[in-house]
């Protein structure tokens, strides 16, 4: 019997303003609300409010279907702020008890390459909102962009959590495949579930593309190659940003159409079923165990950690950044950590990226900058006025003490 697994990632940054040399010192704001809340509320006619709409629709109709999310503490941040009825429309799908949602970083950060410390408080800041906002715990991990390695397995496991999520990537996994569930190496009690990154890619990527031999994409043909899976596999999981539905594959290419006959589909074939991550982790044995040392992701070609660390703009960028961690929090200012903690999530850095091929297109349609050295630019302005800020808070605090000195 085959599970099939559907996992969704809900992602907005909170993007940067343009920042200029001249704003250093004057303008401490960093943030484009106007910017922000535009694409909140594009996303969410597009997707967010649709896309759930399908989801509810589903579940109400096939009670075998179930699906899971990740979303991260800024999208759930701009939700609140911008389009609150997205929050409902999610708190409806977890009130199903079929709906998972996931642990990760909340401002969908790279701290765990960087800092296990400013990690860990932002992985405890995103359980404290979920369970605030939708009253459940997650207890499967899904760190930004999948990026994984043997020790965050056992790191994670080390937090309390029972499962992990990563890309099923061929340099991990040799001659098996990613239809099964595993365990990491190093660990002792938590599982490992790979995405089917192709058939996943499929939907996400090639769904549209009209020079795709298999295009065009129905039900029937995508359940067929899912069911082809039992007998060598398990589970096949479909892991895949949530904005592919109505945003990055729009309503007129028929994504909706696609998606609301597909379980149907699936449960047609008596060996087909549903699961969240966590009903996979306490209802399968590790089929083997994974030795993953280098760090992978679910990024390009390459799928490790070069759209965010592959050039000298992007490593300068994130070691400043990171170098001023603890004057940051021992400032004990709220409103400058929570501006520092805004700079951490990994888009700023993705928009560095200098790739180009195939990969660099990916990039550019991301992109709301002209050149990768733009946003390294704009970026290095606000940091600059950051560490001001940190400067300005230590020479207050030392005035202060001198002064009572003095005083006494």
């Amino acid at each position: 019997m085959v599970k099939v697994c559907f996992y969704f990632q809900v992602h907005q940054p909170h993007r940067m303003k343009h920042y200029s040399l001249f704003d250093i010192g004057k303008d401490h704001g960093y943030f484009d609300d106007d910017k922000n809340k535009e694409i909140a509320l594009k996303v969410a006619r597009k997707c967010y409010l649709p896309g759930n709409k399908l989801m509810l629709d589903l579940l109400e109709k096939h009670p075998e279907f179930k699906i899971a999310y990740s979303i991260s503490g800024t999208a759930l941040e701009q939700f609140e702020k911008y389009t609150p009825e997205v929050i409902e429309s999610f708190k409806k799908l977890v009130d199903t008890g079929r709906v998972e949602i996931l642990s990760e970083t909340y401002y969908h950060s790279l701290s765990f390459l960087f800092s296990k410390e400013e990690f860990v408080e932002q992985v405890r800041m995103h359980k404290r909102k979920v369970k605030e906002l939708f009253g459940v715990t997650p207890l499967v991990f899904r760190n930004t962009e999948l990026i994984y390695n043997n020790e965050l397995a056992s790191f994670i496991e080390g937090l309390g959590y029972k499962g992990i999520i990563a890309e099923g990537f061929e340099r991990i996994l040799g001659w098996r495949n990613a239809n099964f569930v595993y365990e990491p190496i190093g660990t002792n009690h938590i599982k490992l579930l790979l995405k089917n990154y192709k058939l996943s890619d499929d939907i996400a990527f090639r769904f549209s593309d009209k020079g795709w031999a298999e295009w065009p994409l129905t039900s029937e043909k995508f359940t067929k190659w899912i069911s082809e899976v039992n007998g060598s596999g398990e589970c096949v999981n479909l892991f895949m940003d949530y904005e592919t539905i109505g945003e990055h594959q729009w309503e007129d290419t028929g994504i909706f159409e696609f998606l609301r006959a597909l379980p149907e589909q699936v449960l047609a074939h008596p060996d087909n079923s549903f699961a969240t991550p966590s009903e996979l982790v306490d209802t399968h044995e590790p089929n083997d165990k994974v030795d993953c040392h280098h760090f992978m992701s679910w990024a390009d070609m390459e799928r490790d950690l070069s759209a965010w660390m592959g050039n000298s703009m992007q490593d300068s960028a994130l070691a400043d950044l990171y170098k001023i961690e603890q004057e940051i929090k021992q400032s004990g200012d709220a409103q400058l950590i929570e501006d520092w903690r805004g700079l951490t999530t990994s888009d700023h850095f993705y928009y560095m990226c200098t790739k180009w091929f195939a990969d660099g297109d990916v990039h550019k349609y991301f992109n709301p900058y002209d050149t990768p050295y733009e946003s390294y630019i704009n970026f290095m302005n606000i940091l600059k006025d950051l560490r001001l800020r940190v400067k300005n808070v230590a020479t207050s605090e030392g005035n202060l003490i001198s002064s009572k000195v003095k005083t006494l």
